[in-house]
């Protein structure tokens, strides 16, 4: 493997995280957390704005990935590739950040996580249409949707018990 797909595989796997044997896409999702917590204590002034390009830039890179996915792990969602649970918890954390008028704290992240992964597994409509779109733009596109609900539910659930 040459650099550029070392650099690449770096950045699918979320640094090796997909390579778990057990819930892989559980594990990469800390690659997000990883991400997200140290943008916002890098920048807390615009940390929104840092987590919405990360999102933005590695959504973008990842399907454009569909060739070197496809050649690497020859199947439809392959769960060494993370790439779209790192980009889904950065939407969830954004989606909260903008509803709540707050960033997420120790408490906010752990409820972004649980409700990421439930809201991921769960594939709950147009999530699940959206991973049949083709090659790593349906893999990307699930998780973002899972997200827009991870983000919406922990909005609407942590006010109830006092967050």
């Amino acid at each position: 493997m040459n650099l550029v797909d070392r650099l690449r595989w770096c950045l699918i796997t979320s640094f090796g995280l997909g390579l778990s044997p057990v819930a892989s896409g559980t594990v990469g999702t800390l690659g997000g957390v990883a991400l997200a917590v140290t943008l916002q204590w890098a920048l807390p002034e615009h940390v929104v704005l840092s987590w919405s390009i990360a999102a933005a830039v590695l959504f973008v890179y990842g399907c454009l990935e569909t060739k070197f996915v496809e050649r690497v792990w020859p199947k439809k969602d392959p769960g060494q590739f993370v790439l779209d649970e790192v980009v889904g918890y950065l939407v969830t954390v954004i989606v909260y950040a903008l509803l709540a008028g707050e960033l997420p704290y120790a408490m906010g992240h752990c409820a972004a996580f649980f409700a990421f992964r439930a809201f991921d597994v769960l594939k709950i409509q147009p999530a699940k249409k959206l991973e049949d779109l083709p090659g790593a733009v349906g893999i990307m596109a699930d998780d973002q949707m899972a997200g827009v609900y991870a983000g919406l539910s922990i909005w609407l659930a942590l006010p109830l018990i006092g967050y």
